[in-house]
C-alpha cells in the first residue's frame, strides 16, 4: 500500500499564506493550514486544503511548514513559542523544515536561525517579492537565505510557490534583499499615484495620461500592477498598507543602525501613516494616491 505524502503545513492564511496554498495545491501538495483567525482558514478550504485547530496539529502532522505571518514577533513565537512547532513537534517525527515567507527583521532572522537546534527545525526564509495576486499566478521571486542543506530540503516547495528564486546567502540575506526591493518598489509606487494626481491637476485624462506614461522612460511595472487600482480607486488588497508601513519601519530601523538616512523612505513611512491615521490601514497599498491627493497647499 502506497503511503500517502505528508501535507505542506502552512501557518498564517491571509493573502500571502493564502496564495502560497493555492500554488502548493496546484504542484501537487496536500495543505494543512492554521490561522488565530479561523475566518481566514474558508479560503483554504474552499481551494482543497485542510484546516488544522493549532500550531501543534501542524507540528504533529506536517515534515514541511511554510510561515506566513505578520511580522518578526509571530515567527518567533510560531517556533519558540509555548505552543509553537518547536514544542508541538515530537522528537520521534523527526526534524521539521521551516519555509518563512514573511518579511522580517533581517538581524533577528540570522539570530533565529542560529540559535534553533538544527537536528529539530531547518529554518530557510524566502521572502517574497510580489504581490499576493502575482504570487498565485506564479510571478513573484523568491529571495532565498539559509544553509544550503536546509535550502535543498525546501526545494520542492520553494519551486511550488515561487518557480523564480535566488539563493542569496546565509538566514537574514533574504530579508536584507526583500527590505531594499521594496525601497524601490515602495517610492515606485508613490512616485506613481504622486505623477497621477499631479497630471490630473494639471487638466490631463489620468487614464489616457497613464497609458502614454507606459511608453514613456518613466515605466515601471508599478504602472501595470497598480495603475489602474488607483484610477478605479480599487483598494481590495494585494498588500495591506499596514504590511507597507510595517515594512518600511523596518527599513528605517536598520538603516538607523547603518547610520545611513533614507530621505524617500521616511517620506513614503509618512505617507503610510497618514492612510493609517484616516483609516485605511486594511486597504491595499495603492491607497497612497489617497494620502497624496489629501496633501494640498
Amino acid at each position: 500500500m502506497t503511503q500517502r505524502p505528508l501535507p505542506v503545513g502552512v501557518i498564517g492564511t491571509g493573502l500571502m499564506g493564502t496564495a502560497c496554498a493555492k500554488r502548493l495545491l496546484a504542484a501537487g501538495f496536500g495543505v494543512l493550514g492554521y490561522d488565530v483567525d479561523a475566518g481566514k482558514l474558508k479560503s483554504l478550504a474552499a481551494q482543497g486544503g485542510r484546516a488544522a485547530d493549532s500550531v501543534a496539529a501542524i507540528a504533529r502532522e506536517c515534515s514541511q511548514v511554510v510561515l506566513a505571518v505578520f511580522n518578526t514577533d509571530q515567527v518567533e513565537d510560531a517556533i519558540e513559542g509555548p505552543r509553537g512547532l518547536l514544542a508541538g513537534r515530537p522528537a520521534e517525527a523527526g526534524p521539521v523544515t521551516v519555509i518563512c515567507v514573511s518579511t522580517c527583521d533581517p538581524d533577528r532572522i540570522a539570530a533565529l536561525a542560529a540559535r534553533l537546534p538544527g537536528e529539530r527545525l531547518r529554518f530557510v526564509e524566502a521572502p517574497v517579492s510580489g504581490t499576493s495576486d502575482q504570487t498565485a499566478r506564479g510571478e513573484a521571486l523568491g529571495l532565498v537565505g539559509g544553509d544550503p542543506a536546509a535550502v535543498e530540503a525546501a526545494r520542492g516547495v520553494l519551486e511550488a510557490i515561487c518557480p523564480r528564486w535566488h539563493h542569496i546567502g546565509p538566514a537574514g540575506s533574504g530579508g536584507r534583499a526583500k527590505l531594499a526591493i521594496n525601497l524601490i518598489l515602495g517610492i515606485n509606487r508613490a512616485a506613481l499615484a504622486e505623477g497621477l494626481v499631479f497630471a490630473e491637476r494639471m487638466g490631463l485624462d489620468p487614464g489616457a495620461f497613464l497609458e502614454v506614461a507606459r511608453e514613456s522612460a518613466a515605466y515601471s511595472q508599478i504602472m501595470d500592477v497598480k495603475g489602474r487600482k488607483m484610477l478605479a480607486c480599487d483598494f481590495s488588497p494585494q498588500g495591506y498598507v499596514t504590511q507597507s508601513l510595517k515594512d518600511f519601519s523596518l527599513m528605517l530601523e536598520q538603516a538607523r543602525r547603518l547610520k545611513q538616512r533614507l530621505p524617500l523612505g521616511e517620506t513614503y513611512r509618512s505617507l503610510m501613516e497618514g492612510c493609517v491615521a484616516a483609516g485605511e490601514g486594511g486597504l491595499d497599498n495603492s491607497a497612497v494616491i489617497r494620502e497624496i491627493r489629501r496633501r494640498t497647499a
